[in-house]
């Protein structure tokens, strides 16, 4: 259920509105001249298989010179009585028998040109025996050691251990590079992912931080604390253990942590939430004890848990099982050391979540975290001032007006007007303007929240009268009914995926709704398809929207808001079950049903039958609308009073400014003037319909 409606749109085409994606973060590393480009490396397996390579020719290279043939010993005494054995080349030792031969010998060629050589193996116990023959045959020899069996063993497996080595060497360091530290990949797993900033990194304070005044007090005194603890401590008064940030997305809940990472002179620790986890159990756990530690040693600081809810969910829910282990040891570690602190620790926990609804009840106690800092959406003064601390950074014309913007933004949160200005500033630089204009500033606030005005969509002129008369339905409507906000703009402009939309401009934020205001909306909701059909004569999907959001709100005027009779002051909508896998049972009778079935019913039939006789009633007026629409294709709430009222209105169409500007674009430009010396309109801009 919307807790406000900024614009009645017709969404003639699916009838959804555009997500906004959030801009992500990223941390590039930087030195004294900016970012370092990375330097290309040599992939690990190239290396690995290099060397690998290099092993296997020194191995086939060392086989390849052995040219030693093996012979027994009848075979050697017939070589020396033959004369083949050259003088002085035979040696001895305890397990072979090595001779060289002469260059010729018979049998025995020459190998990559050299002589071949023989060896006698020689059994155990038989040196004596061979050594006799050698002094029979009148042989001169040599004795030397024999190398052992260790050597023997290393110069043939050697090779193949080097490569294992060197295999090994590298899966190590590419272990340790993993681990982000020489502590290996593994000892690393249970390190803090935490980023250290101080009040020189960071260039954002409390000046730059609007529209939540009440919420920024709150932190301040957490600064303060830090700053002069004695002043507390004089009273008994003592730190406080955490402070709970809570509120809608993009309402400035990062921005508070740091405006006070840029106000406090202490160390700040941040991490997300998600840094926690992993898909080893227990690495969490140690996450948390070792940023813990390290926030104690460098007392007093803060700690900044950025989306909590990512590990403080509630325990034992959320699943079938459950819940996940991995998560709930975390969330055990943190209530652990939270409530761990010594009573002289003065490390303040500071965490941000947009569903505080789901946490653990026993994080969010009295004594872990003592404030829930509520971060709401900003009102109408609130914008205005968010509206003039980003406008600080553009330049801006005289007839810009931010309360006036301030008021036709309701429901913006700080994350979309930052956004506005930003596009306000883009749309007058591709404009070739010197300032931006209040003219870019509502274009800008409709793109945010709408989408790209599609002005070059192709659109069949029966469809194109259809969303003109749905488009007029809707603004006579809210003209006409007191209770309903007033009108801003109407346009049939396809923008986003709606094929025309009517614009209001509350005159104040709503805290809560009132019947008279809700039966003039849904009143307003109806007169689009009532207007479209006694013209068309059909239906269409293009009130899609309008017939959701009408069930909306009568569905909660009787479910939640007791205004229905027969119903009473009961509230049947049960509580908030988006953690449960199943849906729960209706809480009431199949007869309470039927007559909640039929309430809503009746609140949608009577207010179109209101809205049927007021269009019927109005009917020409809605034509003079309509029929502007498809000359204009946008009107202003004062074109829209003047045609109620029966005037005409002149001001130039588009087709009429579109060859204006080709006229215009034709043209030499002057000589002598310049833009800022003309004094009129900046030549070159065409002027927005809108």
């Amino acid at each position: 259920m919307p807790d406000e409606v900024l614009l009645m749109s017709s969404d003639q085409g699916q009838g959804s509105n555009p997500k906004k994606s959030k801009p992500g973060r990223q941390n590039e590393p930087s030195g004294p001249g900016g970012p370092q480009p990375n330097r290309p490396r040599r992939p690990l397996m190239t290396w690995v298989i290099l060397f690998a390579l290099v092993a296997l020719v020194w191995v086939v290279a060392v086989g390849s010179n052995d040219t030693t043939t093996q012979v027994d010993l009848n075979e050697f005494k017939t070589l020396v009585e033959n004369k083949d054995v050259e003088l002085g080349s035979v040696s001895v030792s305890a397990i072979e028998l090595l001779a060289t031969l002469k260059e010729g010998t018979t049998g025995y060629p020459l190998e990559n040109g050299e002589p071949a050589r023989v060896s006698v193996e020689i059994a155990a116990g038989g040196l004596p025996f061979v050594l006799a023959e050698l002094k029979g045959l009148g042989i001169a020899f040599e004795m030397h050691k024999s190398d052992s069996t260790w050597m023997q063993l290393l110069i043939g497996f050697g090779p193949i251990l080097l490569v294992f080595i060197i295999i090994w060497f590298f899966i190590l360091r590419s272990m340790q590079n993993a681990g982000g530290g020489p502590g290996g990949m593994l000892s690393n797993f249970g390190k803090s992912r935490h980023r250290v900033q101080t009040k020189d990194t960071v260039k954002v304070s409390f000046r730059d931080v609007a529209g939540v005044q009440e919420a920024k007090e709150e932190v301040q005194e957490l600064v303060t604390f830090l700053k002069d603890p004695k002043r507390f401590q004089r009273l008994g008064g003592r730190i406080p253990r955490g402070v709970l940030l809570e509120g809608l997305p993009g309402c400035g809940k990062t921005l508070l942590a740091k405006a006070i990472a840029g106000e406090a002179d202490v160390p700040f620790f941040s991490i997300s939430g998600s840094d926690f986890v992993e898909m080893f159990v227990g690495v969490g756990a140690s996450r948390v004890r070792d940023l813990f530690k390290q926030a104690k040693e460098n007392c007093p600081c803060i700690i900044f848990l950025d989306e909590i809810d990512a590990v403080g969910r509630r325990r034992g829910g959320g699943s079938a099982t459950g819940g996940h282990d991995e998560r709930e040891q975390t969330l055990n570690a943190i209530l652990v050391e939270m409530d761990g602190f010594d009573a002289t620790d003065q490390v303040i926990v500071v965490a941000a979540t947009n569903r505080a609804d789901v946490l653990d009840p026993a994080l969010t106690r009295p004594g872990r975290f003592d404030r829930t800092v509520s971060v709401p959406l900003p009102d109408l003064e609130g914008r205005a001032q968010i509206l003039a601390v980003h406008a600080r950074k553009v330049k801006t014309g005289p007839d810009v007006d931010l309360v006036r913007l301030g008021r036709g933004t309701p429901m913006f949160s700080g994350a979309d007007l930052a956004a506005m200005i930003n596009e306000a500033a883009i749309i007058a630089t591709m404009a070739d303007k010197d300032f931006v204009e209040m003219s870019d500033l509502e274009e800008a606030r409709d793109k945010v929240r709408w989408g790209r005005a599609r002005r070059s969509h192709k659109v069949e002129e029966e469809d194109r009268v259809a969303t003109a008369y749905h488009e007029a339905g809707h603004a006579v409507v809210q003209s006409l009914l007191e209770d309903a906000d007033p009108l801003h703009k109407v346009t049939i402009i396809p923008r986003g995926n709606a094929g025309g939309a009517t614009f209001s401009l509350p005159e104040k934020d709503r805290h809560g709704y009132g019947r008279k205001y809700i039966e003039a909306t849904l009143r307003v909701l109806c007169g689009g398809r009532i207007a479209e059909e006694k013209k068309t004569g059909d239906t269409s999907s293009g009130a899609s929207m309008d017939i959701k959001m009408a069930t909306q709100y009568a569905r909660a005027m009787v479910l939640e808001w007791g205004m229905s009779d027969r119903v009473g002051f009961v509230n049947y909508s049960g509580s908030d079950h988006r953690e449960m896998m199943i849906m729960p049972e209706k809480e009431y009778s199949d007869e309470t049903a039927k007559v909640i079935d039929e309430e809503i019913r009746k609140i949608v039939d009577a207010a179109y039958d209101e809205c049927t006789r007021l269009v019927d009633t109005h009917w020409e007026q809605l034509v003079a609308v309509a029929e502007a629409l498809l000359k204009y294709e946008t009107l202003s709430c004062d074109d829209v009073d003047k045609l109620m009222r029966g005037e005409r209105i002149e001001k130039p169409t588009v087709a009429e400014l579109l060859s204006a500007e080709a006229a215009k674009s034709t043209l030499p430009p002057p000589a002598t003037k310049t833009k800022k010396d003309s004094g009129g309109d900046l030549p070159g801009i065409m002027p927005s319909p809108a």
